[in-house]
């Protein structure tokens, strides 16, 4: 069996363009232009990559990118002091604050000083708590690019089996909730979990986010099932670093109906994701 791959980045693409045609008819009406603000505080290289992907991405669909750079040595109350000088914005329809922050910055209250109707990242936890009654609220951006990546390959989670990997409150458990809603037989695993290879044999869907690179062998994949590999892990390899997943891929293909490849799968659903929670701030 070869598995068929889950193309993220295409998906993605074509999820951005339904959206910026989406937001020029809001516009031609005479709708407001939406606005996301993004926060980046310190001097980290991924996170200036990450935020400046973001803010591209918001150009090319038509939403309205508002950045602010602190630098690292920035005091807690600074922080909070943007924020509450966005959440007052009535052009700032979302607000993201890009993590990790620096040593001496606690990132929680900043997340909850986010006004709720402006947390696209679905992390304030009035947002988490409407998530898990099964309320309308901002789904975080990594789970609803699982769920739409899976609904686009046909997959009903309809009681299958789903394991999910990862019990992080970024990507694990909210995904689980979002499976669980989709009347699923959910489990959660995690690094300490025993029988961890007894569980993913079992697995009709199969949800990796642990954070540990190929850390689910490609063996342990039960025939036919479908492999969703949010990991992103940085390893040595052949010479040369590399980006792998928390599955073993080559060998996953092999029994997995279908995957997600890394890069290219879940990350460019992420921002995708993203983009839409900002129109959907802004009432679009």
């Amino acid at each position: 069996m070869t598995a068929k791959i889950l193309d993220g980045k295409q998906l993605a693409q074509k999820t951005r363009e339904a959206l910026a045609a989406r937001l020029r008819a809001a516009a031609e009406r005479g709708a407001p232009r939406p606005g996301l603000a993004t926060m980046l505080v310190g001097e980290d290289p991924a996170s200036h990559v990450y935020v400046r992907s973001k803010r591209k991405a918001c150009e090319e669909v038509g939403i309205r990118s508002f950045h602010l750079e602190l630098p690292a040595n920035a005091r807690q109350e600074e922080v909070l002091a943007a924020i509450a000088r966005f959440n007052a914005d009535p052009q700032v329809h979302g607000i993201l604050l890009q993590l990790p922050l620096p040593k001496g910055l606690d990132a929680e209250p900043c997340l909850r000083a986010i006004a709720p109707e402006k947390d696209v990242d679905g992390f304030h936890p009035w947002n988490v708590g409407q998530l898990f009654r099964g309320e309308r609220c901002f789904v975080p951006c990594t789970p609803a690019g699982v769920m739409r990546l899976l609904d686009h390959a046909g997959v009903d989670p309809r009681g299958k089996n789903a394991l999910v990997v990862g019990r992080s409150q970024i990507v694990g458990l909210p995904v689980s909730r979002l499976l669980l809603g989709r009347d699923a037989t959910v489990t959660i695993a995690h690094s300490r979990s025993r029988d961890l290879a007894e569980l993913v044999g079992r697995a009709e869907i199969l949800v990796a986010a642990v954070g540990r690179a190929e850390m689910i062998r490609g063996e342990w994949i039960r025939p036919g099932a479908v492999v969703i590999d949010v990991g992103i892990n940085r390893v040595e390899k052949d010479g040369g670093s590399k980006l792998v997943g928390d599955v073993e891929f080559a060998a996953a293909c092999e029994r997995a109906a279908a995957i997600t490849p890394v890069p290219g799968g879940v990350g460019p659903m992420t921002i995708a994701m993203l983009l839409e929670n900002t129109a959907q701030a802004a009432g679009l």
